[in-house]
């Protein structure tokens, strides 16, 4: 028999507002996505220098699994969480910056730094080395968020022992549109792990 899998605990990053489950950390209506993000670094008190050089799908995922996880537990050896993440953009978001910075013949100047950036997954990569992660993880690609492919894919790496715990959600950066819902998957919870409770939570404000 399958054991239950539920929903420990969810982080939305929205309209310039983090909140984990319903309730709110931080808020700044001030400034662009890049100002807000600096903010909200500030506000967690994160002391992860390499948050800067990031792109800013990434800063927005690390910003979301922070929250989530907290700081690096440096008790847990062997974490074996597993991270499935998605989103509808891909990096797009860094692949036009990359763009502008080789379509010009007269200044042409590719930055490596920027080309880094330029799969999704890196962001996957960012969690993973800030919490010492090396366990399965994926990166998918949808039209819009997808509560019933993410619930069987990480109830299956939890059932085929392949994770004791999923960091999983949806995070997407495209211009000026952002959106990040991340949520953990355990074997304890406050609610079971089903299609319509995702739903549900994903449309809470």
């Amino acid at each position: 028999m399958k054991k239950i899998a539920y929903i420990a605990k969810y982080c939305h990053i929205k309209g310039n507002t983090v909140s984990l489950d319903q309730d709110i950390l931080f808020k700044n209506t001030s400034g662009d996505l890049g100002d807000f993000m600096k903010s909200a670094y500030k506000h967690f008190a994160i002391e992860y220098p390499k948050f800067f050089k990031m792109d800013r799908l990434s800063k927005l995922t690390f910003l979301a699994a922070e929250v989530l996880l907290g700081h690096p537990d440096t008790s847990k050896e062997d974490w074996n969480l597993a991270v499935v993440l998605s989103n509808r953009a891909s990096s797009l978001d860094t692949d036009r910056k990359y763009h502008e910075s080789i379509s010009d013949a007269d200044n042409f100047y590719p930055s490596p730094s920027v080309f880094v950036y330029t799969l999704p997954n890196i962001c996957i990569g960012e969690i993973s080395i800030r919490h010492k992660l090396r366990s399965e993880n994926s990166f998918f690609i949808f039209n819009a968020f997808n509560p019933g492919f993410l619930k069987d894919y990480s109830e299956n790496l939890l059932h085929t022992d392949k994770a004791d715990e999923v960091l999983c959600g949806w995070v997407d950066v495209d211009k000026n549109s952002y959106e990040a819902f991340l949520y953990l998957v355990s074997s304890t919870g406050k609610s079971v792990h089903t299609e319509q409770q995702l739903t549900k939570l994903y449309r809470t404000p």
